[in-house]
């Protein structure tokens, strides 16, 4: 069942769904603004010997995960959920596999909030990616800046704090607190669960605007 509901995607309307990265020019084509976001797994640790053992610890928690990268809308609704991928790897060159600049490149004008693990992205994609204001001063800033750069980075942050509640969502299944099965089954529970989970809020959305 599991590799099933994960080809399903993710649902956005009746009878739409989408099913891979590329297809995120749909929020250019609408207009809208969309937030990635990156979001670890934890999994049983590799047995020792194993030549890849140490590539699953993850250098934000220190614990053995999987990553996996997050799409939302601005309103936090699911839009993608990619493959996982072990942790050591780092947000910027997960989206890089992904293909995320080069779908940004060559699609839909779209704007893509991001935090600052994707800096450098904007430049790649023509300032489609727009990450938190970069910190000039790091030692004995004039007065005026530290204000300024706090409200920008506070702006930025607001905005995307949607994706943060998406993700939340996806944490209120036990499976995605922590997986104790095959590593190997990690990404179809995941995308699995992802696809349960748009539906459920797609199905949610449309009998409230029935109402």
């Amino acid at each position: 069942m599991r590799p099933l509901l994960a080809e399903r995607g993710c649902t956005i309307a009746a009878g739409v769904r989408l099913r891979t990265l590329a297809e995120v020019d749909h929020l250019g084509a609408s207009g809208q603004t969309g937030i990635v976001d990156g979001t670890e797994v934890r999994v049983r640790r590799p047995a020792a010997g194993r030549k890849d053992r140490e590539s699953f610890i993850s250098g934000k928690n220190k614990q053995n995960a999987v990553k996996s990268m997050v799409l939302t809308d601005a309103s936090g609704r699911l839009l993608f959920y990619s493959p996982a991928q072990p942790a050591s790897c780092a947000d910027i060159t997960h989206a890089r596999k992904m293909g995320l600049v080069k779908h940004l490149a060559d699609g839909l004008p779209v704007e893509i909030l991001a935090d600052a693990g994707y800096q450098c992205l904007g430049a790649q994609t023509g300032g489609r990616v727009v990450t938190p204001p970069h910190r000039k001063f790091k030692k004995d800033p004039p007065e005026w800046y530290e204000e300024t750069y706090e409200r920008q980075r506070k702006a930025h942050s607001s905005r995307r704090i949607r994706v943060e509640h998406g993700v939340a969502h996806l944490r209120n299944w036990r499976a995605l607190a922590r997986h104790h099965g095959r590593r190997k089954h990690t990404s179809d529970m995941i995308q699995a669960i992802t696809s349960l989970l748009s539906h459920q809020q797609t199905a949610t959305r449309t009998d409230r605007q029935a109402q």
